[in-house]
C-alpha cells in the first residue's frame, strides 16, 4: 500500500502520485514518510525531497520551504517553491545567498522575527546550491 503524495505550490498542483516512501527536509531534520505514518503537520526547511519506489530514489526535488501534512494514507507538501533537482541553478542559489547574507548584515540584530526570516532565506539558498551540485 503506497503513500498518496501531493506536492502543491501557491500556483498549482505540481505532483500527485503514489510512492513507497518520501523523505522530506523537515525543520527538525530529514523525515521519512511511509504508509501508516502518524498524522502530523511539519514545517519544511529548504532542501531536497526524495521520492522512493521499489527501494530506490526515482525523483529528487528542491524545495525552498513550506509545510507538510501527513496522514496515515497521504502526504501533502505545501511548498513555497519546488524544482526538479536537474533544473536547480547554482548561480541563482549563489545570488540568493549573497542577497540573504546582505540582508542579515543590515538587519537590526534585536529584531528576532526578521533575523529568523533572513536565516531561513540563507539556509534555503545554501540548500539550493547543494541541490545544484548534486544534479
Amino acid at each position: 500500500m503506497p503513500v498518496a503524495l501531493e506536492i502543491v505550490s501557491p500556483d498549482k498542483l505540481l505532483l500527485s502520485r503514489p510512492v513507497d516512501m518520501v523523505v522530506l527536509p523537515a525543520a527538525e531534520g530529514d523525515m521519512g514518510v511511509l504508509p501508516g505514518h502518524a498524522p502530523m503537520i511539519v514545517l519544511l526547511r529548504g532542501g531536497t525531497i526524495s521520492l522512493y519506489e521499489n527501494g530506490s530514489v526515482t525523483d529528487r526535488l528542491y524545495v525552498a520551504g513550506g509545510f507538510v501534512e501527513v496522514t496515515t494514507e497521504r502526504c501533502t507538501v505545501l511548498a513555497t517553491e519546488v524544482l526538479p533537482v536537474g533544473e536547480v541553478s547554482r548561480a541563482v542559489g549563489e545570488k540568493r545567498l549573497a542577497d540573504a547574507e546582505a540582508a542579515y548584515a543590515s538587519a537590526d540584530k534585536n529584531d528576532v522575527v526578521t533575523l529568523d526570516m533572513v536565516m531561513d532565506r540563507i539556509q534555503s539558498a545554501r540548500a539550493m546550491i547543494e541541490a545544484a551540485g548534486a544534479a
